[in-house]
């Protein structure tokens, strides 16, 4: 799996604490560095992809022939599986028609669109640049452009956005052409605007307890329209599991490409440098600027924790007791504690769904400190 970041945005939401910039005025230094680094790095990762993901930022700042031109060189580079999922993030104002046909003959065959809402003051709360009338818009034509695999973003947790509200707006993602549903609870980060602006008092804070009620809201009515709920996170219907997520949960090694780009090989993971301007200078030598995170035993059973209970398929028992005996031991004495949550099978445990809304508490019990 090839994941490139594109670390720019035309505007900031107010949520938002990924790596980005809103002047677009180096889009095409960047994008020439990334070409290096993946020419510097391709012997990092196992030579057969099945997925490459355009993330950010927004990558559908990009025109369609520097999409174009990362496939093309991950072609010439990789072994490209034949059904490979190529996935764009987009905002719905940058999907008109021709935009749609561009991406599609570059080799896009799947997209992720940044509704986040269908509510107009939600949006505005958020800062986001479309309201809700263009963004189903957006998906109607995205279809119709020969995309079939289309999955949209939706929070949940949004301050002055009701239960009812947040109901009919999990019905109307149904009723569009969309196979793969991501829903998160807004989340304060501390170095965002929305932090500040909760601080000085001009916004409220998202309510706890509010976005617990629209989770299981979220848990009760997406079922219903056929959608399978296989990560927390995360929905699908027709069997359309994403890929790309779906890698990240199972511990798979994937390559990160671009200004603070995560990449995995299992014995390591690497952080690139979070600044436009040092990775550029970097990368004119060859040189990219990174960080490197060795994974010993403690931290791959955290992360098989922390991966595993998210999702429907569990944790695998068997990795676990592949990171030694102490981790193993502790693991089936917090199990003990827990068991009344999980649905317990031969080789793996899942959270049962009611208390995924507290998975990330009942991860940390199971942690050992190092």
């Amino acid at each position: 799996m090839i994941y490139l970041h594109i670390p720019f945005c035309r505007q900031a939401c107010v949520y938002c604490d990924f790596h980005f910039n809103t002047s677009l005025r180096y889009v095409t230094e960047v994008t020439d560095a990334m070409h290096r680094e993946i020419e510097l790095r391709k012997t990092e990762i196992p030579k057969k992809i099945n997925s490459i993901y355009f993330g950010g930022g927004t990558p559908s700042v990009l025109n369609p022939k520097k999409i174009k031109e990362f496939i093309d060189q991950i072609e010439a580079l990789f072994e490209l599986h034949p059904n490979a999922e190529i996935t764009l993030e987009a905002n719905p104002d940058d999907l008109n028609d021709d935009y749609l046909k561009g991406i599609k003959e570059a080799g896009i065959n799947r997209l992720s669109i940044g509704i986040q809402s269908f509510s107009d003051s939600a949006l505005r709360f958020m800062n986001r640049s479309h309201d809700a009338k263009s963004g189903i818009e957006a998906v109607e034509r995205a279809f119709k452009s020969g995309i079939e695999q289309i999955s949209i973003d939706l929070i949940y947790g949004v301050p002055g956005t009701d239960n009812a509200s947040w109901k009919q707006q999990i019905k109307m993602a149904a009723s569009l052409p969309v196979n793969h549903l991501s829903s998160y609870s807004l989340t304060v980060e501390s170095q965002t605007p929305l932090a500040k602006n909760i601080k000085l008092g001009k916004s409220p804070s998202p309510d706890e307890t509010q976005a617990a009620e629209q989770f299981a809201i979220l848990q009760q009515v997406a079922p219903k329209f056929g959608f399978e709920h296989y990560e927390i996170s995360n929905l699908c219907r027709d069997g359309a599991r994403a890929i790309h997520n779906s890698s990240y949960w199972s511990g798979q090694a994937y390559l990160g490409i671009g200004p603070s780009a995560h990449s995995f090989t299992g014995k390591e993971r690497r952080m690139n440098v979070a600044n436009n301007m040092q990775y550029m200078k970097g990368l004119l030598n060859y040189d990219c600027p990174h960080e490197i995170e060795l994974i010993d035993s403690t931290t791959r059973y955290h992360e098989l924790v922390l991966t595993g209970i998210r999702t429907s398929k569990g944790i695998d028992l068997k990795s676990i007791e592949q990171t030694g005996l102490q981790h193993s031991s502790h693991f089936y004495k917090i199990l003990e504690k827990h068991k009344p949550k999980f649905n317990l099978k031969e080789d793996k445990v899942s959270l049962k769904s009611e208390f995924w809304i507290y998975a990330e508490k009942i991860a940390l019990d199971f942690f050992i400190e190092k």
